[in-house]
């Protein structure tokens, strides 16, 4: 189903689901070049959840999702060492995080 859809018929836990979605799908993390999505991650959903405020609010802004983005911990080697989701993310997806964010913006 498509963010359009969700938007028109959904409420709010709908929408973030299809938010994930579309970030899930979309951006991924970059280990030693291999490039694991965030929903394979299981990343995609706590991010939507905490990026959608800032989308009811009208307030996108891209310094804030970097900072939601550096408050995110990754657990590497069985929860060993953390890493901030921004440090994984290489910039062309950050980048493109911040056009699907504009655009989901745009169809609330």
């Amino acid at each position: 189903m498509t963010i359009e859809a969700f938007m028109s018929i959904s409420p709010t836990s709908e929408a973030i689901e299809a938010l994930a979605a579309e970030i899930g799908d979309k951006i991924y993390i970059d280990v030693a070049k291999w490039h694991l999505r965030l929903d394979d991650a299981h990343l995609h959903t706590v991010l939507a959840d905490r990026l959608y405020p800032m989308l009811a609010e009208n307030g996108l802004n891209e310094d804030q999702v970097v900072q939601v983005l550096q408050n995110i911990p990754v657990k590497l080697g069985g929860g060993r060492r953390e890493i901030p989701l921004s440090d994984l993310l290489p910039m062309q997806c950050q980048m493109q995080l911040m056009d699907i964010l504009e655009e989901f913006q745009k169809q609330m």
